[in-house]
Order: structure tokens, then C-alpha cells, then sequence
């Protein structure tokens, strides 16, 4: 597809064997993704390695939130991007901010000596730092390979103006990646006005649980999640996203 990348976040082994048939270039691999993605365990990332060879990249998040992380959780995060190089993960995605809304780039570099080999990704804690410039050069800086971005807003769409001056101002040092919403019309649409080569997407379906006897007054986590939904990529959705790329950079 001509240098594009059409990146699929998954949580689950039904999810990236969905990914990889339509045409998925690689795997962000999370747990937790109705909150946004976690770590997840090493379990699931061997059982999908059984099913598919593409690239796993895999989001080290320690925790639902902010990305201002105490000391244990910074401890966790050293020794989750270790476990995952050691097992073959082929990218991390990674980001630490400070109190301020900078990177974090004293803990973010010792990150990036335990990820050595690996392609790294800086996740979407981007898109809450104070100035994205400044980010963008300090993750050169650090040799970090691709921002994963919707431009500081809800969806990609709505932020392409600074996904257009990223783009620009990254240049070849490193890659955009566009997330938040994405689907095959938005690729169309934000390709010609950004020229992002670089995309990522659940192309999730809600699916209803199989369970028939239900206790819809009990909750196991925050409120207004039904317990009974189950969210699942979408493999035609991928395959459209895939076509799009390849009729417009391929």
C-alpha cells in the first residue's frame, strides 16, 4: 500500500483474527478497550501469535486515566516492555507525561533502552500534553518512530488541522498516525486534506452476550457499561479501510 499503515486496535483473539482477514498491516494489542486500553496479558498475545503473524505492537498503559505515573506504576511499565520484547512483539506504545503536560522524557527515555529493537509507538497521551510541537520534537528526539494522534480533539476529523501541520512538520523523521474515528470514508476524506499515510482503527461492533439469564440491575465496573455487550472488530469494516488505502496511495 504504497508506505501506508492501517493499524487495528484489539482486545481480544476473535477481534485480531477478524483484523488480519481484512487486510489489517499490523495489531495495537490491548486489553480494556471500552476504557480506552490497558496492558494486556501475556496469555492473549500468544494465543493470537498462534493465529496470525502480522506485527503486534502492544499498548503499555498500567491503568485507566492520566498519564502521570507514580512509581510502582513506572516500575510496571519498565517491566511490561521488557516481558513483551523478550516474548517478540514486533512495537510498544508508549507515553508518559508530566505534571505539567509535558513529555515525560527523562522516564520516557528509559523506555525506550528497554524497548530496544522494537518500534515505538507515542499513544494518545499526545493528545493531552500542553503543546504538541514541543512533543513532536522531543519524541524525535528520543528515536520514537510514530505519534498515534486525532490533533488534540475527539476524533481525528475534527483535529485536522494539526494532524496537517504534524504531518508537515515531522516530515520523514517521523510518522503521523491518525486514530479516533476512524473508518474508510474518514481515511478518504482526511488523506486529501492532511495527506496521513498512517492509520488506526478498532472498526468495532457491538455484540449482544450469549448469556439468557441476566442480572441487569448489577454492575462489575463503572456505571452505564452493560455487562452484556461485547465488543468485537468488524472485518468488513477493515476491508474497506484497506481498500480505500490501496485506491488512494496504493
Amino acid at each position: 500500500m504504497g508506505g501506508s499503515v492501517l493499524e487495528v486496535c484489539v482486545d481480544s483473539v476473535e477481534s485480531a483474527i477478524a483484523a488480519a482477514r481484512g487486510g489489517a498491516t499490523r495489531l495495537e494489542l490491548c486489553a480494556n478497550l471500552i476504557i480506552g486500553g490497558t496492558t494486556p496479558g501475556t496469555a492473549l498475545f500468544r494465543e493470537i501469535r498462534k493465529y496470525t503473524d502480522i506485527p503486534i505492537h502492544v499498548l503499555m498503559r498500567p491503568r485507566f486515566g492520566d498519564f502521570c505515573y507514580t512509581e510502582h506504576e513506572f516500575s510496571i511499565l519498565k517491566e511490561e516492555v521488557t516481558a513483551f520484547r523478550d516474548l517478540g512483539a514486533e512495537g510498544a506504545v508508549i507515553g508518559i507525561l508530566t505534571p505539567d503536560g509535558n513529555l515525560d522524557t527523562d522516564r520516557m527515555g528509559e523506555l525506550m533502552e528497554r524497548a530496544e529493537g522494537m518500534s515505538v509507538t507515542l499513544h494518545r497521551a499526545f493528545d493531552v500534553c500542553r503543546d504538541p510541537h514541543q512533543a513532536l520534537s522531543d519524541a524525535v528526539s528520543l528515536g520514537i518512530n510514530t505519534i498515534l494522534t486525532s490533533g488534540q480533539k475527539n476524533s481525528c476529523l475534527l483535529g485536522e488541522g494539526l494532524l496537517g501541520e504534524l504531518v508537515s512538520e515531522g516530515g520523514e523523521r517521523i510518522v503521523i498516525q491518525a486514530g479516533g474515528g476512524v473508518n474508510a470514508d474518514v481515511i478518504r476524506q482526511l488523506y486529501q486534506k492532511t495527506g496521513v499515510r498512517a492509520y488506526h482503527m478498532s472498526g468495532k461492533r457491538t455484540m449482544d452476550s450469549v448469556m439468557r439469564y441476566r442480572r441487569e440491575d448489577v454492575s462489575m465496573g463503572i456505571g452505564g457499561i452493560s455487562e452484556y455487550e461485547i465488543w468485537r472488530t468488524d472485518e468488513q469494516m477493515i476491508r474497506d479501510a484497506r481498500r480505500t488505502l490501496e485506491e488512494l496511495l496504493g
